[in-house]
């Protein structure tokens, strides 16, 4: 939510919860709008979650004050003795949120020295117009899926200039700017996730998980695309092997989207199993070396691939 849209929002749900106090006749009409300041919080499921518990701390409160107001009368001993009750007992049913406003009704009982049922009936009615003025103009989210397209496109697009800078890596020696990119995917999806998180606590009833595992999947093949970067800043391969495993990244490259079930590529992993398998056995320790390093490759490739298989096969009918 941006500073505009909340000054506008915590504005017009101040002064209206005032007004509607005063036109009910309510006392102490001020206290609706500090509810409803009190309430306005960035996000649906918040806002009607924290409602809800300062409800009850409402209910506890008044209850507490009739219990210590009867004991020891309309003077600030009894105060005490309310907040003294209060204050532990909101704090271990988790209803702390609700001490500053429930507090205020509280000393409007004090003020009248009295517990009749039209006063009590006025404290909640002030509690009731603050928390549903507040919910009213919480309801208004922006929508973030806009925004959250756009963190796909680019997410999708730094994975394939990663991976096609493997490729030129192999293909001409030169990767020193690989892991810059990843630490730039890195910083693009804790991004992404910050604005799916907000976007998910706006639903109240109608709630998904995709766009959460989408780039949380993301993050586990960034991970995985971390180790590969090492192993291929250290890899001496021949020139045909090289040609191979980078065709494998170019493939994989321009087959990226969320869309891609993934299955051709892992058949292309096989395929290049298969291939690799058919070369002859390495005779000394630095082919002996090559050869375990394009094997590592091969095998973190079809793990990079299999992540979004899984995905793909778990969220299809999204």
């Amino acid at each position: 939510m941006s500073l505009l849209q909340r000054t506008i929002k915590l504005t017009l749900a101040t002064i209206i919860a005032i007004y509607l106090a005063q036109v009910l006749g309510l006392s102490y009409a001020p206290s609706a709008g500090i509810i409803a300041i009190l309430s306005l919080l960035d996000t649906r499921r918040s806002s009607l979650k924290a409602a809800g518990k300062r409800l009850l701390s409402t209910l506890l409160a008044l209850a507490l004050a009739f219990i210590s107001f009867k004991l020891l009368g309309f003077q600030l001993l009894a105060l005490g003795l309310y907040m003294a009750l209060y204050v532990p007992l909101a704090y271990h049913f988790g209803l702390e949120l609700g001490l500053a406003p429930s507090t205020v009704l509280v000393t409007h009982l004090l003020s009248q020295k009295s517990f009749s049922l039209l006063l009590w009936g006025n404290e909640l009615a002030l509690f009731v117009i603050g928390a549903l003025l507040a919910l009213i103009f919480n309801s208004y989210m922006p929508s973030k899926q806009e925004e959250i397209k756009v963190y796909h496109q680019l997410v999708e697009e730094q994975l394939k200039k990663i991976l096609l800078r493997f490729q030129h890596f192999l293909l001409t020696g030169d990767g020193s700017n690989d892991a810059q990119l990843i630490k730039e995917l890195d910083h693009q999806l804790e991004q992404a996730l910050r604005l799916v998180y907000y976007d998910r606590h706006n639903q109240v009833f109608f709630q998904t998980d995709y766009e959460v595992h989408y780039f949380e999947m993301r993050q586990r093949q960034n991970k995985i695309l971390k180790d590969m970067a090492i192993d291929i800043n250290h890899c001496q391969f021949k020139g045909e092997e090289s040609q191979i495993l980078a065709q494998l990244f170019a493939k994989t490259a321009l087959q990226l989207s969320q869309t891609n079930p993934a299955h051709d590529l892992l058949a292309a992993i096989g395929h290049f199993h298969r291939t690799f398998d058919q070369r002859p056995l390495p005779q000394t320790r630095a082919e002996f070396e090559s050869r375990a390093q394009l094997f590592q490759l091969l095998r973190d490739m079809e793990r990079f691939i299999q992540i979004k298989v899984d995905f793909y096969e778990q969220y299809q009918g999204d």
